[in-house]
């Protein structure tokens, strides 16, 4: 089974090409700000990254020759988990998401790519608006706005899966608080194979993170809203790209930050120990969810390299239950093999409504 995986992100697209489980190539294609500077938004950079894919696997020598082409989804309306393949009403619902975020590319250029072909499928796999909460979760004090979740479901998912193969159990036999620290964080309560509460990663909730708002407090942000210096564009890109660390302190990059605090900045100290201030609160607050019957917390994601974020996070919160880290993301590897199965019979191919 030939199997491409797309995973476009805010500032690269990451492609890796399998047969069955084998990983025959890899690739991270880097966008720099000024080549995406041209585009008005994320969606506009369709074609330019759909013929940066199509140069990289002709740069590796590999031929345009697929069973199926995986896409990492996105920002559709909330379904469960699964596989989905791709059809004109996720292409439509994707035209016209809630956020115009990168992800939102991946199901449309695996659609567009898989058109070029014979016989081959376009798939998508645990999208970021997987929801599979439980109803308490999703009451605020607000009934006009009622929780719904945006998070890493992918990579959450797949790590769960490897922990659990590791330590000779199911994943649907463990409770677990995982944590994805990336461009955006996001937290969930693991419970037997569902994730009954998450953050909504993308548009304010939660811990802030390198380059998003994460919650704030109501009364001035409707002040903010209304002092008319601001589009409501304007308000969205800035709480989902344009704050956070970088808002802090003029970066999005956490090693960057660090070697700041090695050279005796105590205001970079001071914003990078609180984003871990509220990353470990956020981890307590799922706790009372699983009611502290926690088998493990796992963290993922590019800033599970930092030495200095994981050491500062761990001291925090390994009274909880014991702390796993698995540095990065594993997604395209997770896409494909959720698209290898999909495709064996061995998970079904669920049909978006």
């Amino acid at each position: 089974m030939k199997i491409l995986a797309i995973n476009p992100g805010s500032t690269s697209t990451k492609i890796a090409v399998f047969h069955d489980e084998k990983l025959i190539m890899h690739s991270t294609i880097r966008h720099k700000p000024e080549e995406l500077a041209h585009f008005v938004d994320a969606m506009e950079q369709f074609d330019y990254r759909q013929n940066l894919v199509l140069e990289t696997l002709q740069q590796e020598h590999i031929p345009f020759d697929f069973d199926v082409i995986v896409g990492r989804g996105g920002l559709v309306k909330p379904v469960e988990g699964g596989v989905y393949e791709i059809n004109e009403k996720i292409y439509s619902d994707t035209k016209h998401a809630m956020c115009k975020h990168a992800c939102n590319l991946g199901s449309l250029i695996a659609n567009s790519l898989a058109k070029r072909l014979p016989n081959c499928k376009a798939l998508m796999a645990d999208p970021g608006v997987v929801d599979e909460l439980d109803d308490i979760a999703r009451i605020n004090g607000c009934p006009l706005m009622p929780r719904f979740t945006i998070w890493h479901a992918l990579n959450q998912r797949a790590i769960a899966r490897r922990f659990a193969k590791e330590h000779n159990t199911r994943y649907e036999e463990l409770d677990l608080i995982m944590c994805h620290l990336g461009g955006g964080i996001s937290l969930a309560a693991h419970k037997h194979g569902r994730a009954i509460d998450a953050n909504n990663a993308l548009t304010g909730e939660g811990p802030f993170s390198p380059e998003r708002s994460g919650t704030l407090p109501v009364g001035p942000l409707i002040d903010l809203c209304y002092s008319g210096k601001y589009t409501h564009e304007q308000m969205i890109q800035y709480v989902t790209s344009k704050s956070g660390l970088l808002a802090h302190l003029g970066t999005n990059d956490v090693a960057t930050v660090v070697k700041r605090i090695e050279s005796g900045d105590k205001h970079a100290e001071l914003v990078l120990n609180a984003m871990i201030y509220q990353i470990a609160k956020s981890i307590g607050g799922l706790a009372p969810v699983l009611y502290g019957k926690v088998d493990a917390i796992l963290l993922t994601g590019g800033i599970a390299y930092s030495e200095y974020v994981i050491k500062r996070l761990t001291e925090r919160i390994e009274f909880i239950a014991p702390v796993y880290v698995y540095a990065g993301e594993d997604e395209l590897t997770a896409l494909a093999m959720n698209a290898l199965s999909a495709m064996r019979g061995e998970l079904p191919i669920k049909v978006y409504k």
